[in-house]
């Protein structure tokens, strides 16, 4: 039997001492060097950042943190070792100190996250680094780099290579696909964990069980795979990431949430200063954004965001590849900054159309990022045929799903609107017409 399995973390899952229990039930294992990790501030910052920011306007108990998504996603990096361990190709690539390596990487994942890290990232800006080159500075330097370096025997620099760098060998390639892969850890724990707690069913089901059960290696023995056994549950975890994106993470109310907070970010960054923002956890963040903001264009939209009053700006118009597809692809995947400022074009266009004043920030653009969603790409084995193939060649819901690049059906473009002119532009009736305009003007 693989000595992983004696790991102390490991060989912990199945004791009843030493374990803090997460929704839905489930119990962590805590080990003394575990313990350790969590209680330093780097990582206790995590408790004061929710999970999935905005979407509790929408949905009001998403408010589940990153503490305890890490706590989650460390809880699966067990489990995977544990079925790895009985693989003789995993166990001859991965060694104990891999494995290791892997199980703090797996807890400190999430470390370079600030409030509201996704859609301040998607900006796109200069001057907003990505949130694991960002994590660097918790890793290498402070109470945590002095716990991973004496209490685990590891270099700090080796989790910052494993969370952030191009796989250098056999080993760390097939750590990095259990971490940032198509069956990864952080995607089985997000996806559970945000349907719990949003309060719908999409997210969960699919078969984590029988998915942990059926994980092996591909062909080339450098990447997470599945045996066919698990192929029912990888289509429905395939499916439950769409739906989720569909339901929740691109809800048309979410979105105009994150529009606003974008918009907001985009005209106060130059005056703030990001490197102490971004250490800072939700409440202050909030406070320093609107103190800085005041009453002008920003402080608006952040006041409708976090003031005593929730007030969304409201859909104007949508747009998808199946409707009205040529305007569709006339703004997605545009820079921020050019959005911004076609948007800016629209608000003077349709001022002139209906005869009233719309202020630029009163009308904001919502459009698919420039980077997609990474596809869902595994192989499956079939044991007694002695070969692998790629899972969408033998699942026509994957092939749909996936390969048809599904963030083109969920990812809608929209114009947000706010509540004072949203009925006047709806009468006007030729809005797709007012956005070729805008859009011409900056062609």
């Amino acid at each position: 039997m693989s000595i992983i399995r004696d790991i102390p973390e490991v060989a912990a899952l199945d004791a009843r001492r030493g374990i803090i229990r997460i929704p839905p039930e489930l119990d962590v294992p805590l080990t003394d060097r575990v313990r350790q990790v969590i209680d330093t501030a780097e990582f206790r910052r995590l408790a004061r950042i929710s999970q999935l920011g905005l979407v509790s306007l929408v949905y009001p108990a998403a408010i589940h943190t990153r503490f305890e998504h890490s706590l989650g996603v460390y809880r699966l990096a067990l489990l995977y070792l544990r079925q790895l361990s009985g693989d003789e190709r995993f166990t001859a690539a991965v060694g104990p100190e891999d494995a290791e390596l892997f199980i703090l990487a797996a807890l400190l994942h999430d470390l370079g996250h600030w409030p509201f890290c996704h859609p301040i990232e998607d900006l796109c800006l200069p001057s907003v680094p990505s949130h694991e080159l960002f994590a660097n500075s918790f890793l290498l330097e402070g109470e945590l780099t002095d716990v991973i370096r004496d209490e685990w025997a590891v270099g700090p620099r080796e989790v910052v290579a494993l969370l952030s760098e191009k796989p250098r060998d056999t080993a760390s390639r097939i750590l990095t696909s259990m971490l940032s892969g198509p069956i990864d850890i952080d995607k089985m724990d997000y996806l559970f964990r945000d349907s719990l707690h949003a309060g719908v069913p999409y997210g969960r089901h699919f078969d984590q069980q029988r998915l942990l059960g059926s994980l092996c290696l591909n062909e080339a023995g450098d990447a997470l795979a599945i045996s066919n056994k698990g192929k029912t549950a990888a289509e429905l975890m395939v499916f439950a990431r769409y739906v989720m994106f569909s339901e929740v993470y691109w809800h048309h109310g979410v979105r105009s949430a994150t529009a606003m907070l974008q918009r907001a970010f985009y005209l106060l960054h130059g005056a703030l200063d990001l490197d102490g923002l971004f250490r800072m956890t939700e409440g202050p963040m909030i406070a320093e954004m609107r103190q800085t903001a005041g009453d002008g264009p920003a402080g608006e939209l952040l006041r409708g965001l976090f003031g005593p009053t929730r007030v969304l700006y409201k859909r104007l118009a949508q747009y998808s590849l199946f409707e009205q597809p040529e305007l569709y692809k006339r703004l997605a995947r545009r820079p921020y900054p050019w959005l911004a400022a076609c948007a800016e074009q629209f608000a003077a266009i349709a001022s002139t159309a209906c005869g009233r004043v719309i202020a630029p920030h009163q009308i904001l653009f919502d459009a698919p990022p420039v980077t997609r969603e990474v596809q869902f790409d595994v192989q499956i084995q079939f044991p007694k045929q002695h070969r692998h193939r790629p899972l969408g060649d033998v699942s026509p819901v994957v092939r749909a799903l996936a390969r048809e690049q599904f963030d083109d059906y969920v990812k809608r473009v929209r114009i947000f609107a706010h509540a004072d002119v949203v009925a006047r532009l709806r009468s006007l009736g030729n809005l797709s017409a007012l956005l070729d305009q805008a859009v011409d003007r900056m062609e």
